[in-house]
């Protein structure tokens, strides 16, 4: 038995094509977990790749503006869906790509 999924489609987007899929969801007032994943499942959707991973870093006007008033304080999210290379240590692997912001090993 294969390891591997079926093929699907191979669709290449651009860059810019990304940035606009985030900006059209993060005009709604939501919280970043959920936009995290709207992202995740319309790229999904259209591109129908084996696997997709998803991970939106933001800086809160809340935390720089109001309160605490830290204004270099970012967070992460992560989503993934579908089926993605089991191999050890990817998850860090994944963070490690994109930069954690708070440079910790997950």
């Amino acid at each position: 038995r294969s390891r591997t999924p079926p093929r699907r489609s191979r669709k290449v987007v651009g860059l810019s094509k990304l940035a606009r899929v985030a900006n059209a969801f993060a005009r709604r007032l939501q919280i970043q977990e959920r936009l995290t994943q709207q992202i995740a499942e319309s790229l999904w959707k259209v591109l129908q790749p084996r696997g997709i991973r998803v991970v939106l870093e933001c800086t809160h006007m809340c935390m720089s503006m109001r309160g605490v008033q830290q204004p270099r304080a970012v967070t992460a999210t992560r989503t993934e869906l579908g089926w993605l290379p089991p191999e050890p240590g990817a998850y860090n692997r994944g963070w490690e790509q994109v930069g954690c912001p708070c440079g910790a090993r997950h």
